[in-house]
């Protein structure tokens, strides 16, 4: 696992790693808070319905989840719980809408500056897979401190990337069209990163409709109608062949 900190595969080494230790199918990284956002997330062996999942989370329950604190907890702990155990509508549309049935965590205070937030490396036994025991759960505990270095080290070094590659992808998209405004770039950058729209609204401090009101004045200026075209526009190979000209759809 720790050769692939800062690379492409490191979710899927996480997972591995874990799933050869803890019966569990999927895995997500993400921060809580005013401003929650995923960073990794996966399955194995199983379809991947984690970005169904997390956008099942925003749309109601992250507003009152208390599943991953503890009062007078440390800053890091390691958390655990069982479907029976999650309030209703969380229940419901995460663990029960896909086949989830127990989590185990690493979770870490965020600094002040992220409000009411936390960092949690999260892992999801489904329904195919035996429980978790005492013995694992254990382990994990062990682990937990070094699980969370590592991925808090993964998500900087690939944060550095993701801004080297968001000024190249802003500069594509001005070359497509001159006349984008700045928030129908940052929405197209944020898509690009496979940000949803909700996450996009959460991120940027602006309502859903808003959002999607800057997608869709986007996508009419260069000319497309779905988010695959958006990434097709990117493609180096595209940018060469219209010979750095301006997108006849733009307006």
């Amino acid at each position: 696992m720790v050769p692939a900190v800062g690379e492409l595969g490191f979710g899927a080494c996480l997972l591995e790693a874990m799933a050869s230790a803890l019966p569990v199918g999927s895995f997500s990284v993400y921060r809580t808070g005013s401003r929650p956002a995923i960073f990794l997330s996966g399955s194995r062996g199983m379809p991947d319905t984690t970005q169904e999942c997390w956008r099942a989370y925003l749309s109601g329950p992250i507003r009152s989840d208390r599943t991953l604190r503890e009062a007078s907890a440390p800053q890091l702990r390691v958390c655990h719980i069982t479907a029976p155990e999650v309030p209703a509508e969380h229940r419901a549309k995460v663990y029960e809408a896909h086949g989830v049935v127990e989590r185990v965590s690493v979770v870490e205070e965020e600094p002040a500056a992220c409000g009411d937030a936390l960092f949690a490396v999260n892992f999801y036994r489904h329904t195919h897979q035996r429980p978790l025991s005492d013995a694992q759960l254990a382990d994990f505990g062990v682990a937990g401190r070094l699980l969370m270095a590592l991925t808090r080290k993964h998500i900087a070094l690939i944060r550095v990337d993701v801004a080297d590659a968001a000024d190249e992808l802003r500069a594509r998209l001005l070359v497509c069209c001159p006349a984008l405004t700045t928030q129908e770039l940052n929405v197209c950058l944020r898509l690009l990163r496979g940000m949803t729209q909700e996450g996009i609204a959460s991120d940027m401090g602006l309502a859903l409709p808003t959002v999607k009101t800057y997608r869709n004045r986007a996508f009419g200026r260069l000319g497309i109608h779905f988010r695959s075209e958006l990434f097709a526009l990117m493609l180096p190979e595209r940018e060469a062949g219209k010979g750095g000209g301006r997108s006849p759809a733009c307006l």
